[in-house]
């Protein structure tokens, strides 16, 4: 089975928006799925990848004693990612930006369900409903999701289905607030069979989240022709949330850098990502209204990698551009 190949830059961050630099703490051998990233400020306490398994996502409220009656199975190659966030964010605010970012981008919702208390039990996203759900996804017992404090407070989950090209991916999301100081969230994505294009892109707030935390933010919803320079209509909407962040906040300034991957002579792929570059840059002082003194265009090739050059899956993800803080 091929496997789905898909650049999810969340809102998250999220959701569903992108930045693969890995916190100094991941477990190690983990890494955020190139389909969709963490929210920032994360690090990953378990990763687990399946080539060929199977899933079952849960799309009502609990119907008995740890009992829920409709399930819809799926299979393919499974990711599952476990999160730990500490600071003051708030379940809620993580899973409303997994939320919005499944809906922007078109994936059909199968489930969803935020609660601030812990005490709702078995409705959708209630730690009772996440106890069952996890019965029958089972996780490993270093994976807390379900456990609490004695400051723990509410949970919630989203689960949705996008088909595109022929293909289906699908993704849930479960969050728990552990403790005042911190929230735990799960991420498991089940990719049937193969799509080249991406699915998400990441929004202004994200972006400035990223951009914050790191002094950069990686995206992968810019999109050319292979070895050209011309930025394709597709990337319309990841150039929309670039201008709002610009104009969202007046004093930010911006490299754009290009990366590529190692394919073809350093020479060549060098160029290619300073054309690149220089053509998002042409793109938001032309057709968004961005001064063209607060970008400034530049590109690496594929100096930078951010994952192997190995697989495909690793190239794609060297593929992107950055957005760097002056």
């Amino acid at each position: 089975m091929n496997h789905l190949k898909i650049i999810f830059s969340t809102a998250f961050v999220f959701l569903f928006v992108a930045n693969f630099m890995l916190a100094q703490d991941d477990v190690e051998g983990s890494k955020d799925h190139p389909l969709i990233t963490r929210y920032p400020g994360s690090a990953i306490e378990w990763y687990d990848v399946q080539e060929f398994d199977k899933y079952k996502i849960a799309v009502c409220p609990v119907t008995g004693y740890k009992t829920i009656d409709d399930w819809l199975a799926v299979e393919g190659r499974i990711t599952r990612i476990f999160y730990t966030l500490s600071g003051s964010r708030s379940s809620n605010e993580v899973y409303l930006n997994y939320l919005k970012a499944l809906k922007k981008n078109g994936f059909e919702m199968l489930a969803d369900g935020m609660f601030s208390s812990s005490s709702v039990k078995g409705e959708i996203g209630a730690r009772g409903w996440l106890g069952v759900y996890f019965g029958e996804n089972t996780i490993p017992p270093r994976v807390q999701l379900l456990d609490g404090s004695s400051t723990s407070g509410g949970s919630a989950f989203v689960s949705g289905k996008l088909t595109k090209n022929n293909a289906t991916v699908y993704v849930a999301v479960s969050v728990t607030q552990y403790s005042d100081e911190q929230v735990l969230y799960m991420i498991d994505i089940i990719e049937e069979q193969l799509v080249e294009d991406e699915f998400i892109t990441v929004d202004a707030d994200a972006m400035l989240k990223g951009i914050r935390a790191d002094g950069k933010i990686a995206l992968y919803g810019i999109f050319f022709d292979f070895n050209k320079a011309v930025v394709k209509p597709e990337s319309a909407p990841t150039l929309q949330e670039i201008a709002n962040l610009l104009k969202n906040d007046p004093k930010l300034n911006l490299y754009v850098v290009g990366h590529t991957d190692m394919k073809g002579k350093l020479d060549y792929n060098v160029d290619l990502s300073k054309r690149r570059a220089a053509a998002v840059v042409k793109e938001l002082t032309t057709n968004y209204g961005i001064k063209s003194s607060r970008l400034t265009p530049d590109g690496v090739g594929p100096l930078v990698p951010v994952a192997t050059n190995e697989t495909d899956s690793g190239r794609k993800q060297n593929r992107r551009v950055e957005l760097v803080a002056k």
